[in-house]
């Protein structure tokens, strides 16, 4: 699942490690993009330490046999981290598909956290990129979801989804234990505190967003690539 940041992204990856048949990985790349690009996120330095940083390493890892022998891996993947020498293309033989966010709640969600963030960082047009090149490859466009659209009304969405994927749909999907998971990354600790507290998806946030101008200036950049992706979504 290409995902940009605060997208729904790590409730997409409990909803799918609720299900008795599924292993779920988080953002594997995380320290391989942070080694490379210096970018001063939180925690940066225990993400370093405790991931394998070699971006070929990890694409031979996500590419292997499954850690625990579940018919389904479910890998969680954040499109901007991907700035080494690997992309999309080097996951062969994986289904892909794209979990998308109307970028100004993107921005606002990362302004509540107090962090800094560029255009790059929500990962939209590196979406974008990919998206292309899979559906080149497959004939027909990967499956996108959009994040507002699975608050709206989850089992419809993740019923069309796992369809798209060429799975079973699984109720279990819809509910979690709270808490954190040892397949959490390291990071889970500054920004899980919400899906770590919750048992299902929440209500959608139809409530309008306000930024200011430089956060403005980089929802409106990422809002093209967005659209974009928003054209082949599925849909309830």
């Amino acid at each position: 699942m290409w995902s940009g940041p605060r997208n729904l992204s790590t409730a997409m990856m409990r909803s799918f490690g609720s299900r008795a048949d599924t292993y779920v990985t988080d953002e594997p790349f995380y320290g391989a993009y942070l080694k490379a690009t210096g970018d001063p996120q939180p925690m940066a330095d225990e993400v370093i330490a405790s991931m394998d940083c070699d971006w070929r390493d990890v694409a031979r890892t996500m590419t292997g046999p499954c850690p625990t022998a579940a018919p389904i891996w479910y890998q969680k993947h954040m499109a901007h981290h991907m700035v080494g020498p690997v992309a999309h293309d080097d996951l062969p033989g994986l289904r892909h598909a794209f979990l998308i966010r109307d970028p100004e709640r993107v921005v606002a969600s990362y302004a509540s956290k107090r962090v800094a963030v560029r255009p790059e960082h929500l990962g939209v047009e590196r979406q974008v990129e990919y998206f292309e090149r899979e559906a080149d490859r497959l004939g027909h466009a990967p499956p996108v979801v959009d994040s507002a659209d699975i608050l709206r009304d989850p089992p419809a969405m993740l019923e069309r989804l796992c369809r798209a994927l060429g799975i079973a749909w699984d109720p279990a999907m819809l509910k979690w234990e709270p808490g954190i998971r040892e397949t959490d990354g390291i990071w889970a600790s500054h920004w899980y505190d919400a899906v770590a507290a919750s048992t299902g998806f929440g209500a959608p946030d139809e409530h309008p967003t306000r930024l200011d101008g430089e956060a403005q200036r980089v929802a409106d950049a990422c809002r093209p690539y967005y659209e974009q992706l928003a054209e082949h979504r599925i849909r309830a």
